[in-house]
């Protein structure tokens, strides 16, 4: 094989590796954005209107509001939406490197209730906001306030109207108050947190891996060429 042959196999090869890196790049900016996760349940789980089946599921965000964020739920393909929801920001002192969900106490043989789900390296997660009559339920048995919005706004509701619905909290004693007073409101920073890529998904990891292969790649180049001379 001569050499300009060589060569050009060789920077063909740089090539592609580049652009194969550069491709994982812009996903990982999306999945930080939307913070798009996968979650397996082994048994059925509680969502505000509607009980999963055991199984896979994503979720991800649809609309950044401050006070509130809009999500959504659908299968592992993307084919299939269960519902669109409310969260409020759930804040935690210290973000994690892994996937957090947290699931409210329920009566014995209900499936489990999920209440907050953290994306990896943020510094506050989603916390569900429950149809008033279940929120009343699940702030009694928790003994803790729980997010709530009027019953008629179910999972299906549209994104418009859960962009307006008023959000309201209901004690354990059975009192409704203001969201305000029992939820602590995100910093003026936090509402901007999820357009950010956070720790776990640094740019610096992909980026030595693109010099590393950059630099593989151009010492194979001047391998092949000595040989050829």
């Amino acid at each position: 094989m001569n050499g300009p042959k060589i060569t050009r196999i060789v920077k063909m090869m740089l090539l592609v590796g580049l652009c194969a890196l550069g491709a994982i790049l812009p996903q990982a900016k999306a999945d930080a954005e939307n913070q798009k996760i996968t979650f397996t349940f082994s048994g059925p789980v509680e969502v505000p209107g509607k009980v999963l089946d055991a199984g896979t599921y994503v979720f991800k965000i649809l609309d950044l509001m401050g006070d509130r964020d809009v999500i959504q739920i659908s299968n592992k393909r993307g084919d299939k939406v269960y519902g669109t929801f409310i969260t409020i920001p759930n804040l935690r002192m210290k973000p994690t490197g892994k996937t957090v969900i947290t699931f409210e106490e329920r009566a014995t043989g209900s499936p489990e209730a999920v209440r907050a789900w953290f994306y990896p390296g943020f510094d506050y997660g989603h916390e569900f906001v429950y149809p008033k009559a279940r929120a009343v339920q699940l702030a009694k048995a928790n003994n803790t306030p729980v997010a709530s919005v009027p019953d008629e706004l179910a999972a299906n509701s549209t994104r418009a109207a859960l962009k307006q619905a008023p959000l309201k909290a209901q004690r354990p004693t059975g009192e409704e108050v203001e969201v305000a007073e029992v939820f602590e409101p995100p910093p003026p920073t936090a509402a901007s947190l999820p357009r950010k890529l956070p720790k776990t998904a640094s740019e610096l990891p992909l980026i030595g891996l693109i010099g590393l292969l950059s630099l593989g790649m151009a010492g194979s180049l001047r391998f092949a060429t000595a040989r050829t001379k």
